[in-house]
């Protein structure tokens, strides 16, 4: 009798904890307990492919929370969940930490294709997302709950085409684009447009060639453009792909200047590429060399300090887009995700660290661009673009 006893004791205790675990760990409890904490979720590859993006984006984050954790007299607690660098796991880590840690709203994602993954949810589940630097269009098209503090590729294309055009002369552009990103893909398109009507040349992009995420051997790619001789090689993607894709290119003996878009601000982007991609110029959101606001000089003295290191744009974009929720948050006076859907959608002349920010129709911020060059193992500022 004993032993039935002490079996069935043991049964209803499995039993219990399984019911445990299907629940969360008691998060809802948990929510109900904690009303005087506001709970925001952030989701960012920190690790795989676009891993340096996301964890410089997530610094930004975590710097702009010390600052300011407070908002309407309660304490703001951050809920990091790594997307991987994947379309599926996006979706995944943003249905966690909406279902699961009940966040009032969401900052991410580092990479277009990974914010465009979650924008469904987000929508359906009436959570409002900021995107730190998702530059397509399609990312808040449609979307009255996606909004961005960076700008977008229309703009970005037509900036890098002005400056091969002005800047470098060139009359004819290879463009070299990694065809599973939609970033790569959309930036392409806006710079070939926005180059032929500079030139007013329809053959004026001599090549268009295509890669894959993973691919290591560009030499298809490179003695392609080699026989076409353009005078300037367009190759937005991810920087570490990038990085090979120069290196080589520099091997072959291809001289022709190098442009590409904001994804490129990466230290690894200059380690991997070492000497070959001196001289390498891009798009991007900000540069420490040329702040914009008051907030922008805050910004550039907490992150030294707090990291030991120079700031980058993915940091700022980070610290800009936990900084417009908490203003929506106070000017809604309420954590309720609608209201503060609605107050963001107000958000005008909002002083960040990355500039002046008033979303459009859209959600999306319209922002100046800044053109970084690489020099001497280093990012250093050429010059600001104005939309």
């Amino acid at each position: 009798m004993y032993r039935k006893v002490v079996a069935l004791l043991a049964i209803i205790a499995l039993f219990a904890g399984i019911v445990a675990g299907c629940g969360g760990s008691g998060t809802s409890d948990e929510v109900a307990k904690e009303p005087d904490v506001v709970r925001i979720g952030v989701f960012e590859p920190m690790t795989g492919l676009s891993a340096a993006g996301g964890q410089m984006t997530v610094e930004g984050i975590k710097l702009a929370n010390k600052l300011y954790p407070e908002v309407l007299g309660k304490k703001v607690q951050l809920f990091i969940v790594d997307n991987k660098s994947d379309k599926a796991e996006a979706k995944n880590a943003v249905t966690r930490l909406i279902e699961r840690d009940k966040v009032v709203a969401i900052i991410g994602s580092y990479g277009s294709s990974l914010s465009m993954a979650a924008g469904d949810t987000v929508k359906k589940a009436r959570v409002p997302a900021v995107g730190c630097s998702p530059t397509n269009p399609l990312v808040t098209l449609n979307n009255d709950y996606y909004f961005r503090v960076c700008f977008i590729d229309p703009f970005q294309g037509t900036v890098m085409a002005k400056y091969a055009y002005n800047d470098l002369n060139a009359r004819t552009a290879a463009i070299i684009r990694n065809v599973s990103q939609d970033y790569s893909v959309g930036l392409c398109k806006y710079f070939e447009d926005a180059f032929k009507k500079l030139t007013g040349d329809p053959n004026c992009i001599v090549a268009t060639l295509d890669y894959q995420d993973g691919t290591q051997d560009f030499t298809a790619q490179l003695t392609t453009v080699q026989q076409k001789e353009p005078d300037v090689i367009f190759a937005p993607g991810n920087y570490g792909d990038v990085a090979l894709l120069i290196k080589q290119a520099r091997e072959l003996g291809l001289k022709q200047p190098f442009l590409g878009g904001d994804t490129l601000e990466a230290p690894e982007f200059i380690q991997v590429g070492g000497q070959a991609v001196e001289g390498v110029v891009f798009s991007t959101h900000y540069s420490k060399d040329a702040p914009v606001t008051e907030m922008s000089k805050k910004f550039v003295e907490a992150y030294t300090q707090e990291y030991h290191k120079e700031p980058n744009a993915f940091a700022a974009l980070g610290f800009d887009a936990y900084l417009v929720i908490l203003d929506a948050i106070k000017r809604a006076g309420s954590i309720d995700s609608e209201k503060i859907r609605d107050a963001l959608a107000e958000t005008k002349d909002f002083e960040g660290a990355t500039g002046i920010i008033t979303f459009d129709e859209n959600g999306d911020a319209n922002k100046s661009a800044v053109i970084l060059v690489v020099k001497n193992g280093e990012f250093k500022y050429l010059t600001t673009v104005n939309p």
